[in-house]
């Protein structure tokens, strides 16, 4: 299985500190794998806080001049190690299902229903 993955931000919190404008203290994000040999596709969604009160206002990037890269970066920095797999095995898994559904079967899949197409993969 050769699995892509990309990440998607899908929301974001943000409030005002004493000193700051706009921190972002939440995100909202999923994580999509392709399996380029099936065309089947898995996803994890996540969200990850981060603590407002530790951002150093000599680095802090105001909110209008943030882009997706910058937050998934952030996102990525902590989404590591044992989480990464847990993430990635959760998407692999579901893609394993939909690869499976093809030879296991399951109530009320019977071998005279008709065939359905693969799913196409995400854009």
């Amino acid at each position: 299985m050769n699995i892509t993955y990309t990440w998607q931000l899908t929301g974001l919190k943000r409030k005002n500190t004493d000193t700051l404008d706009g921190v972002v203290y939440q995100t909202y994000w999923k994580k999509i794998g392709t399996d380029s040999d099936s065309g089947f596709y898995g996803e994890f969604i996540g969200a990850t806080p981060f603590d407002s009160s530790a951002v150093n206002p000599e680095e802090f990037v105001p909110y209008s001049l943030l882009t997706e890269a910058i937050v998934l970066g952030w996102v990525q920095s902590v989404v590591v190690g044992a989480h990464e797999e847990h993430v990635n095995s959760e998407i692999q898994r579901q893609i394993e299902a939909k690869i499976s559904q093809d030879s296991d079967v399951y109530p009320g899949n019977f071998p005279w229903d008709p065939v359905l197409p693969p799913q196409p993969p995400l854009p």
